[in-house]
């Protein structure tokens, strides 16, 4: 929700998707804000926007007029690799981790569906842009997996 509020934001006369806005301190907006738009208490926000920082999906400024921007379009941004920095590795079940398989990995029917499962939810949330979060996308047309973006509100 705070990248897409980021996105939505319009800078130096620019809307957020338009590729030749810079990511300047200018163009920052507050934790405060973010905060307060969607109702989110601060300091949970707070770790979750130092989490993105550290991921390099927003840049951190310092001062009076500081705050976050994003880091890159959001054109560029995918809900992956939102979910992957602040979740960390996608898997729908315990049978595939990072850690390696489960004790019935040989006799397992499932395992192979299960990770068909989970390459798609990869792939369908790597094509979700944080431009096609916005209120209005650029091209009009909707955007991949829309569908399922609206199921989940």
């Amino acid at each position: 929700m705070a990248l897409k509020y980021l996105a939505e934001q319009c800078v130096g006369g620019h809307a957020a998707g338009d590729a030749s806005v810079a990511h300047s301190p200018a163009a920052a907006v507050s934790a405060k804000d973010i905060a307060e738009a969607y109702h989110i208490p601060p300091q949970l926000l707070a770790k979750i926007l130092q989490t993105l920082v550290k991921a390099g999906l927003l840049v951190s400024h310092a001062g009076t007029n500081g705050g976050y921007s994003l880091a890159r379009d959001p054109r560029s941004i995918s809900a992956f690799e939102v979910i992957r920095a602040i979740d960390g590795p996608l898997f729908i079940t315990s049978c595939i981790t990072i850690h390696g398989t489960c004790d019935l990995t040989s006799s397992c029917t499932i395992k192979e569906p299960l990770r068909k499962v989970n390459d798609s939810i990869t792939e369908l949330l790597s094509r979700i842009r944080i431009a096609d979060l916005c209120e209005s996308t650029s091209s009009g047309q909707q955007p991949p997996g829309r569908d399922l973006v609206t199921l989940a509100h």
